[in-house]
């Protein structure tokens, strides 16, 4: 019933719709409904979980009518579904053009305009007390880890899969003539360029910014000078040169 507000629902509901991931612990022992009840709730919401936005361009208009058009072929959307559902929200001028194959839920999200996509990790806790056969049954559903945080089981890679899930990189900096610092690095979010790194460590680096050197497997050679839109991998060391 969190959708509802029940149990102070709604104010846990909208600090789910602002997060870069959600992680759902979930209890090994007890039913696997708990999961799709879970996923149901943030669905009433706008949350849409592990999914991409459907590439689809939808604008209003002010005149000249439903304008429909498609890139590829649609099994289940067609024209007729298009203009009526248009017409339900009152929108008789529009445009919309679909680049890809896409269901009827993800054309009537994209109408709405409110939705949410966000990746989801599905923890599963508690698998020292269930079977191996059952441990790796639910180790095989998509988006999802197994551990043990009692037992300590597993944790590692429980902490891999935030990571992945999160789409991040770490880039390390070093200053002239001394070594990087690998013991506290850039967190930054996947294809960042040298830009994002300077803003990550004083806005004001933009403003005497002369080039700088990149280690890692974004360079071409080690160092290799790079400007500021330069995009940074995993693991990259980078070293700022000011005027």
């Amino acid at each position: 019933g969190a959708a509802q507000g029940v149990g102070r629902g709604r104010q846990v509901v909208s600090t789910a719709r602002t997060a870069d991931l959600i992680l759902m612990m979930l209890d090994a022992t007890k039913s696997h409904m708990q999961r799709p009840l879970l996923e149901k709730e943030l669905e009433a919401v706008g949350i849409r979980l592990n999914k991409k936005k459907p590439n689809i361009y939808f604008k209003v208009k002010t005149g000249g009518g439903i304008s429909y058009n498609a890139t590829c072929k649609q099994s289940q959307l067609t024209e007729k579904f298009v203009y009526t559902l248009l017409h339900q929200y009152r929108i008789f001028n529009a445009e919309v053009l679909v680049r890809e194959d896409v269901g009827l839920e993800d054309f009537i999200d994209v109408v709405v305009g409110n939705r949410i996509y966000i990746p989801c990790l599905y923890a599963y806790n508690k698998i020292d007390a269930i079977t191996i056969e059952e441990v790796d049954r639910i180790a095989r559903e998509d988006h999802t880890i197994v551990v043990s945080i009692e037992k300590d089981m597993n944790m590692d890679a429980f902490k891999e899969s935030i990571w992945r899930s999160l789409d991040l990189l770490q880039v390390y900096t070093k200053r002239h003539s001394e070594y990087p610092d690998f013991s506290d690095g850039l967190i930054l979010r996947t294809g960042a360029t040298v830009e994002e790194a300077c803003r990550a460590v004083h806005k004001s680096l933009l403003d005497t910014f002369k080039y700088a050197l990149v280690w890692g497997k974004s360079a071409k050679h080690n160092p290799q000078r790079v400007g500021l839109s330069h995009p940074l991998c995993n693991e990259d060391v980078i070293e700022i040169v000011r005027k």
